[in-house]
């Protein structure tokens, strides 16, 4: 009896010391709140269609969902992925070049919607490894290449919605949504009772069965088989259907103490980060959250060949300024070709965004939310230097008058200059504001950053 007393302390305090040994939420987002700048990577079979079926570009939505959009048929879609050959993979660019944009970590598209896994998964042969002529694992190269270059590794998971592996969730969208013509004959009866689901083979198979069968064992081959992993991006909260298989899927975020999750993974999950999509929120409706918008580079989230609607570099830079003055992070996609290459504009852009970056990425990395009201030429950061704070002041509206007026600022200036040349700059205070004498050109065309220590602390408003 002793010796089984004795038993159950020791496993106690070996329980007590394991929980304490745990990092508390603010460690694990430590590292995250400093990046401020992610890549994000949609890429599978739908990359072969390239928003393009049966000589019909995709009518609406991302080309990411043409699986569902089109309502192609389940064994049409997985002929088709036999010849899903990337031969110009080239994961070492790919970290590389996200290194180089000044992006700190990666997300991949591990398992998309259309349930195909860029990793070989004993859980299902629909991968990779089994179903293509390619047949290598996509996601170990990858990994070994993010620790190479020092960028953080995280994998996208479609936990709920998978539309060909029997039993996932349709997330329903009918095809008039995505057929070259809305008026189209071919949204039949079936298509309409079942949930959204256009294939019989989907239905073959229960979703609790389905999270037990595929979810469930494939995210324990995520988070136990590429190392460190640092982020998993559950996506489409709204199509767990079942609590239990949530509850099962979460137990295994244990396998990485340190890994980050989003709020996706089921209704009212919260997660660590909130993820708006394609937008960038009010101030004052993410105050004091950890938010992440992410958003595409073009109108798709998948490799879309017709896809004319690239932003500008100007709009992405000032994109990354405006999110990282509201305290959030971004994270950028890009949808690279069938063959493993990224589109052009996007290696673009990413080398413009990197430029601008290594001359003023001091007032986006670590930085925090602006502590000023709206400004009418610009965006804030902060960081706090001991009692005194730093203001980067983000200028999208060079003044013409050579004069920058910050409204409702009071607090005694230390130190004023110009980020990208150190050149000093003289300021004037009023009875509300404060006015900065600038150059008559910006320093640079898209953003000109202002780096301003001031005495004391500004609270956040």
């Amino acid at each position: 009896m002793k010796k089984r007393i004795f038993i159950l302390i020791v496993i106690s305090l070996i329980s007590i010391a394991t929980n304490a040994q745990q990092p508390t939420q603010s460690e694990r987002l430590a590292w995250w709140h400093e990046a401020k700048f992610g890549m994000f990577i949609h890429w599978g079979v739908y990359s072969l269609y390239g928003g393009i079926y049966n000589g019909h570009q995709q009518a609406r939505g991302d080309a990411a969902w043409i699986l569902n959009r089109c309502k192609i048929p389940v064994a049409e879609y997985r002929e088709t992925a036999k010849q899903f050959n990337p031969v110009n993979y080239n994961p070492e660019f790919w970290a590389k070049m996200a290194k180089e944009a000044g992006m700190k970590y990666l997300i991949i598209t591990a398992k998309h919607h259309d349930g195909f896994a860029l990793f070989h998964s004993k859980a299902s042969n629909w991968n990779v490894v089994d179903a293509t002529v390619y047949g290598k694992d996509l996601l170990k190269p990858l990994a070994e290449a993010c620790r190479k270059y020092g960028i953080k590794l995280g994998f996208y998971y479609s936990q709920a919605v998978d539309w060909t592996n029997p039993g996932g969730s349709a997330a329903r969208r009918l095809m008039s949504e995505g057929w070259p013509n809305p008026d189209s004959t071919k949204i039949d009866n079936y298509t309409k009772i079942h949930d959204g689901k256009w294939d019989p083979v989907q239905e073959t198979s229960t979703f609790d069965e389905y999270i037990d069968r595929v979810a469930v064992p494939q995210v324990q081959e995520l988070l136990s088989d590429y190392g460190d992993v640092s982020i998993l991006w559950w996506d489409y909260a709204t199509q767990m259907k079942s609590i239990e298989g949530a509850a099962k899927l979460k137990k295994l975020l244990s396998l990485q103490p340190k890994i980050i999750t989003n709020d996706r993974l089921y209704p009212d999950f919260p997660g660590d980060t909130k993820t708006p999509e394609q937008a960038i929120p009010d101030q004052s409706s993410v105050a004091g959250q950890n938010w992440e918008t992410c958003m595409t580079m073009s109108n798709s989230w998948g490799y879309k060949k017709n896809d004319t609607g690239w932003k500008s570099t100007e709009t992405l830079i000032r994109n990354l300024v405006k999110i990282a003055s509201r305290g959030g992070n971004y994270l950028l996609n890009v949808g690279p070709r069938p063959d493993g290459t990224f589109p052009d504009e996007c290696i673009q852009r990413l080398k413009e965004i990197g430029e601008w970056l290594e001359v003023n990425g001091e007032a986006v990395y670590g930085t925090q939310a602006s502590p000023l009201g709206l400004l009418t030429w610009g965006q804030c950061t902060q960081k706090p230097i001991k009692n005194n704070t730093i203001l980067y002041l983000s200028v999208f509206d060079w003044p013409k008058d050579g004069k920058l007026t910050v409204q409702g600022l009071k607090k005694e200036v230390i130190m004023a200059k110009l980020l990208a040349t150190g050149a000093d700059l003289i300021t004037t205070k009023t009875a509300d504001s404060l006015i900065i004498s600038l150059p008559v050109t910006a320093p640079d065309k898209i953003v000109s950053v202002i780096k301003l220590e001031v005495k004391g602390k500004i609270f956040n408003k």
